[in-house]
């Protein structure tokens, strides 16, 4: 490695590209701009190579800055485990993280990510609650959890609180295998069945609404309301209901043919997905190794299992916008 680069400069070529712009990387690091945008002449000057495009909607990583962005965020990563593995062995207070993931995540995201997280940082203890969007933002509001990943929800349920975008999902409309409706998959025959459907206080209620206005279809009179994964994937096999459910509860199901994702155009429903955390607080070494462990997930930056075989679902559609 080159020994002219410094720990500021992974750090503020880490932090601009999370942040997407010069300005707010520069208001997070407690630097002005010209001293961040002064670091990353460095850094490009002593890697030889333009890693950030710059332009007035942001910036965006060049072919070469792709390359080293995924290098400088496992670097980050190892000193953050060398941290907390000093700290252990010190018999300091140990290293932990309280996370609420909304049950899309739950089911998709998290298995693989806790994964990523014992094999970068083993000492980390972690802690994760799930539930709807509401009561877990007020658990982050309060103090009681230190980060939140899921569906962005409403203007009102985000006061206070940053919203980072991982990826984009829809809603899945699901079935038993052998439903009816797959010989003849209409949406207008969802009055035929028994539906569950999203409460009115889910993430995805709004983004189904939308799709049944789109195509000209009322609200089920026969309707479950509810969002709970454990009741929907029991109910759903064992009879004739059609599940409006996140694409995420439900990923591994349709993935190993248990349930079947019917083939209706759910562009409408898609939303963003990403990390919560409270917008008046710096961001913690636990938050940034949980950060960078997701995002390893997301776009398959992680080591495959020892056999060659998947262990999740197929992976996410990015985006890259940050909401305050």
């Amino acid at each position: 490695m080159d020994r002219r680069i410094r720990l500021r400069h992974v750090q503020a070529f880490v932090e601009i590209v999370r942040q997407g712009s010069l300005k707010r990387a520069a208001e997070v690091l407690y630097l002005t701009q010209p001293a961040i945008s002064r670091t990353m002449t460095e850094l490009e000057e002593i890697v030889s190579a333009r890693l950030l495009n710059r332009g007035g909607r942001g910036v965006s990583l060049t072919p070469q800055g792709e390359f080293f962005h995924g290098h400088a965020l496992n670097g980050l990563a190892a000193l953050a485990q060398g941290l907390a593995g000093l700290s252990h062995e010190g018999g300091r207070t140990e290293l932990s993280l309280r996370v609420g993931a909304l049950p899309s995540v739950a089911a998709r995201l998290m298995p693989d990510v806790v994964a990523e997280l014992q094999r970068a940082a083993p000492h980390l203890r972690l802690s994760i609650a799930d539930g709807g969007h509401g009561h877990l933002t007020a658990l982050l509001r309060s103090g009681d959890l230190d980060v939140v990943i899921g569906r962005l929800g409403a203007p009102e349920t985000m006061q206070g609180l940053s919203f980072t975008q991982l990826y984009l999902e829809d809603v899945a409309v699901v079935v038993r295998p052998g439903h009816p409706i797959l010989d003849n998959p209409d949406l207008r025959r969802i009055a035929e069945f028994p539906v569950i459907y999203p409460t009115e206080a889910a993430a995805i209620y709004p983004f189904v609404e939308r799709l049944l206005i789109a195509h000209g279809v009322l609200r089920p009179q026969r309707r479950i309301e509810t969002v709970s994964g454990a009741f929907g994937r029991v109910y759903t096999r064992q009879s004739d209901a059609i599940w409006f459910i996140s694409t995420g509860v439900v990923a591994r199901e349709i993935a190993d043919g248990r349930l079947v994702r019917l083939p209706f155009g759910t562009a409408l429903t898609e939303g963003p997905v990403g990390l919560m955390t409270r917008a008046s607080l710096p961001e913690t070494n636990t938050q940034l190794l949980f950060r960078q462990a997701t995002m390893r997930v997301i776009t398959g930056g992680v080591d495959p299992p020892p056999d060659g075989q998947a262990t999740g679902p197929p992976r996410y559609s990015t985006g890259s916008a940050e909401v305050r």
